[in-house]
This record gives C-alpha cells, sequence and structure tokens, in this order.
C-alpha cells in the first residue's frame, strides 16, 4: 500500500464520520424504492460493462421499465460534478422514479469519486430515491452509506430495482383455482 492509499482512507474516515454526525446516513432518511419502476435513471460510464450488465438485468427482470442513461465520467477530477450534474438533472426534470448510480470495480483510487463529498450530498437532497451500485462486494463508498440502497455491484443493483416478471408470473399461476 502506497502512502496515497492511507491519505485516502483517513480523508474517507474523517468524511464518514462528518456526515454520519450530520445524519447523512439516518436511516429515517431512506425513501422506499418503488415497487414496480416505469422509468430508471442510471447515471455511471456509458463505456463501461456495468452500465451494459444493468440494462440487460433490468430488461429480463422486468421488460415494461424504461431505462434512461444519463452518462457521466465516473473516475478523475470531472467525475465528481458532473455525478451531481446528472443527480440535480433527473430530479429536476423527473426523468425517471429511480436512479442507479456507480461504477463497477477498481481500486480505491478509482471509485473515489463515489468518496465525494459533493456526490454525497447530492444524494442525500436527492427526491428520487437512489441506488449506490459502486464496485465489487468488499468495496464499500460514502456514497453507499448515504444512498436509499447499497447494491453489492452494479449487477445487484439492477436485480433490487425492479421485481421479476417471471418469478411474478410462476406465483400468479400457481394462485389460480379452476372450476370443478
Amino acid at each position: 500500500r502506497g502512502l496515497g492509499d492511507v491519505y485516502k482512507r483517513q480523508a474517507y474516515e474523517q468524511l464518514k464520520a462528518k456526515l454520519a454526525a450530520e445524519g447523512l446516513f439516518d436511516p429515517a432518511h431512506k425513501k422506499p424504492l418503488p415497487q414496480f419502476p416505469e422509468k430508471i435513471a442510471i447515471i455511471t460510464s456509458s463505456a463501461g460493462a456495468a452500465v451494459h450488465d444493468m440494462i440487460r438485468i433490468l430488461g429480463t427482470r422486468w421488460s415494461m421499465t424504461k431505462v434512461v442513461l444519463l452518462p457521466v465520467r465516473v473516475q478523475g477530477v470531472e467525475a465528481p460534478p458532473e455525478i451531481v450534474g446528472a443527480i440535480r438533472y433527473a430530479n429536476k426534470h423527473k426523468v425517471a422514479d429511480l436512479i442507479i448510480t456507480g461504477r463497477g470495480g477498481g481500486s480505491i483510487e478509482d471509485l473515489w469519486a463515489f468518496n465525494d463529498e459533493r456526490v454525497a450530498r447530492a444524494i442525500y437532497e436527492s427526491e428520487l430515491p437512489v441506488i449506490s451500485a459502486v464496485g465489487h462486494e468488499p468495496d464499500v463508498t460514502i456514497s453507499d452509506y448515504v444512498a436509499d440502497v447499497r447494491a453489492s455491484t452494479p449487477s445487484n443493483a439492477a436485480e433490487i430495482a425492479v421485481p421479476d416478471e417471471a418469478e411474478i408470473r410462476a406465483v400468479s399461476y400457481t394462485h389460480l383455482t379452476l372450476p370443478t
């Protein structure tokens, strides 16, 4: 581990403590996810595998949902303002019932945009429910704490966001009673 990782970890812990003290992680603030979302805004890179996986899973599980992609950078200094802008745009223009934001896995540096205070505050202020889908299972970012729901991966976010059509059909058929 380099010295940069140590400083990042320290900055992460300080911001986490500050935002927790302000109540940004309070479960009372968490919004429920819509049961049958008609539109889902995905705020992520349009080039990564994560977005393709989410779109595929959403289409397979619940084909009635429309996906609105709001492409942003997900790493580097430009990423936090772009993510914040996309969250605010989705809210202002009510482009969806639900937001998924995140990216696939990477190093602490790659995921750092989702540890940015501006991104955390934009998620907290969002009127639309937000699923944070950053990295892989062991990765936990500030965005994960402040979001309404944390998904372990982007694919998991798509699974959480919508019901499974096949399961609903199977349950519906088992409850049918035929006249005798």
